[in-house]
């Protein structure tokens, strides 16, 4: 897919919104935390960021050390979350990102991150932005992305059918969960056009929300 927005309408009954890369620019955390924890594991910096983004730590862990105990991954994963957490220096919100939150006022919506509640609330305050009431973080799920779970679960908190979701997301993690889900997907930024999501847009300053009035969501992107 190009990277270049393609004009479209979707329309939808729910909206399903990951964090980091989406919402959220983490990236130079991100970077900070887990170039350091390649270091530490004698791993290629650029192979592990390659993986890293859109799933749970432990679960990065265990792509990346399919040998090691999953309980050592965990407690890993605990010391990385806690790293995280403390450092929102470069936290930005992604651009639009704050509109985008305020016209879905009032409109089903929920965040579906792999960050925990901690580290959710921590980003989004950092960013300047306004948690959505429902959310479906780490601790909700038993399984990370690009398993749908976290997907599924934001749509039934929501009760609205998987395939009248529409999912946001940045990561080939996310992308396929939501692709799993059922549900369609809209790519954010850089990362997302390598992973054919439905249409893709570089932020959410090319996103417009027209709440329709059958109670549908319409989705005005380019």
């Amino acid at each position: 897919m190009s990277a270049t927005t393609t004009p479209a309408v979707l329309t939808a009954r729910a909206l399903l919104l990951d964090m980091d890369g989406t919402l959220v620019d983490s990236d130079a955390v991100v970077e900070r935390i887990w170039r350091r924890w390649a270091e530490r594991q004698g791993l290629d910096g650029d192979d592990v960021m390659r993986v890293v983004h859109g799933r749970q730590g432990h679960a990065s862990m265990a792509v990346l050390l399919p040998g090691r105990p999953r309980e050592e991954n965990l407690a890993d994963n605990a010391r990385m979350l806690a790293e995280e957490t403390a450092d929102t220096e470069g936290v930005i919100e992604i651009p639009g990102a704050g509109a985008f939150l305020a016209a879905l006022a009032g409109l089903p919506h929920a965040l579906v991150t792999s960050a925990d509640t901690g580290l959710a609330t921590a980003r989004m305050h950092a960013a300047g932005l306004a948690l959505p009431a429902v959310r479906v973080t780490a601790e909700s799920v038993g399984a990370s992305k690009p398993d749908p779970e976290g997907f599924l679960k934001g749509a039934a908190e929501l009760g609205v059918a998987p395939a009248d979701c529409v999912v946001f997301e940045d990561s080939g993690a996310g992308i396929a969960a939501g692709r799993a889900a059922g549900m369609r997907v809209v790519g954010v930024g850089p990362r997302a056009v390598r992973h054919e999501p439905d249409v893709a847009v570089p932020d959410l300053t090319r996103v417009r929300v027209e709440a329709a009035a059958d109670g549908t969501i319409r989705l005005h992107i380019g």
